[in-house]
């Protein structure tokens, strides 16, 4: 009966210390385009303004900025590439 309780708890020791022990994954390093998404998903949640948003994102992507002015009539520039026939767009 000794030989039956000794083993019977040898193996829960066994068991509860396997389970006790914590073996986490090792972590790999992100990847340029992990990390690129990451930041782009940082900035959405930073509340900047349009113009700052536009910089840091053309920061980030590496793009040269574009510049969202104001024409002379007062609308906005956008640069669009779409021209209407005979009539301003």
């Amino acid at each position: 009966m000794k030989h039956l309780l000794t083993t019977f708890l040898l193996l829960a020791v066994t068991v509860l210390a396997g389970c006790a022990s914590h073996v986490s994954p090792e972590l790999r390093p992100y990847t340029a385009e992990e990390s690129k998404e990451l930041a782009l998903e940082a900035l959405n949640r930073r509340g900047l303004s349009f113009d700052e948003y536009h910089a840091k994102k053309a920061e980030l992507l590496g793009q040269p900025q574009k510049s969202f002015n104001f024409d002379t009539q007062g609308e906005m520039n956008a640069e669009r590439a779409v021209q209407l026939h005979g009539r301003p767009s």
